[in-house]
């Protein structure tokens, strides 16, 4: 099993998997995507172009992109597949068996998926050891983080070889070590915005102030380091030692009174409206500062070395 990329294929030309081929494009490989919707390729052409501004590439890659109907075309031949399909299992079954015909045994057969672990399909496969979960964050082609999941049946050379392909795509990869669903980050994010969503609903907060609260004070301390780390380097020389013994008590008591909300059509109505007032309508505009800052963000994180704290050897 080799951890040689190109060709790769994409399946699905979403938003996700747009943003995966403009990754692998601006790293020089030949992309071949599939997507059976009307107009796909042409929103698909588009959105790389734009991705491959946002990272600078000059070259002319949009000349290795190919454009599939049919996912076993674009899979015949790949050396690393990434499936971005629906959400739901009936559908990655399928394509897993489909791709599973069309491609060398020893390809990685990687699923996007941000919440359904790989035992779920694999078994659709006559190789599942080399079926593996590769779930990046959104935008994947600026934002480096992509949790790799085993299933019952992958194998530990799939799991290395797909860790060793993120990072060749310049990806920052974890190895999740359980199927959860979820994952881990999802489940962190979940656990967020349910404190998050019961705040505004029992009228603690607003929405445009809980996002100000999250992003001025602790978010920024998370892109960093993280949130255990950061809890260590709060209790000075004992460290988390210290956090635990001095605040680990009233934290329980908080757990204790965590919400546990129903989102009810009020609630979502609540939420919706909330954060409507909040962007104005500059959504379009907003996002294009954000993925500016993502960008400055990480070119300041690998100036100071921050990118790499914690980072296991390969």
């Amino acid at each position: 099993m080799s951890a040689d990329l190109s060709p790769v294929a994409v399946i699905g030309a979403g938003a996700i998997g747009g943003s995966w081929g403009a990754l692998a494009l601006s790293r020089g490989l030949e992309v071949h995507v599939a997507d059976p919707a009307p107009g796909a390729q042409d929103a698909l052409r588009a959105a790389v172009a734009d991705h491959l501004t946002e990272l600078d590439c000059t070259s002319q890659p949009l000349e290795r992109l190919h454009f599939h109907a049919d996912p076993a075309a674009a899979a015949t031949g790949a050396a690393f597949v990434i499936e971005c399909g629906p959400e739901r299992v009936k559908v990655k079954r399928e394509l897993f068996a489909a791709l599973d015909e069309v491609t060398d045994p020893g390809v990685v057969l990687a699923s996007s998926s941000s919440g359904i672990g790989p035992s779920a399909f694999q078994d659709a496969c006559r190789h599942p050891e080399r079926v593996v979960v590769a779930h990046p964050f959104n935008p994947p082609h600026l934002v480096p983080l992509v949790e790799v999941v085993g299933g019952h049946l992958t194998s530990a050379q799939t799991v290395d070889t797909t860790m060793a392909a993120m990072r060749a795509l310049g990806r920052s990869p974890v190895h999740v070590r359980a199927e959860l669903p979820g994952h881990v980050v999802n489940r962190l994010q979940a656990a967020l915005w349910r404190e998050a969503y019961d705040l505004v609903r029992r009228g603690a907060i607003s929405v445009a102030d809980l996002d100000r609260a999250v992003a001025s004070g602790p978010g920024l301390r998370w892109a960093l380091l993280g949130p255990i780390a950061t809890q260590h380097l709060s209790g000075g020389p004992d460290g988390l030692a210290h956090v635990l013994e001095h605040l680990g008590p009233p934290m329980v008591d908080w757990w204790a009174d965590l919400g546990d909300p129903e989102l009810t059509p009020e609630l979502t109505m609540q939420l919706v409206s909330g954060v409507t007032e909040e962007l104005g309508g500059r959504e379009p505009e907003v996002r294009a500062r954000r993925d500016r800052g993502l960008r400055e963000l990480l070119t300041t994180k690998e100036r100071l070395g921050l990118d790499t704290v914690g980072e296991e050897t390969p």
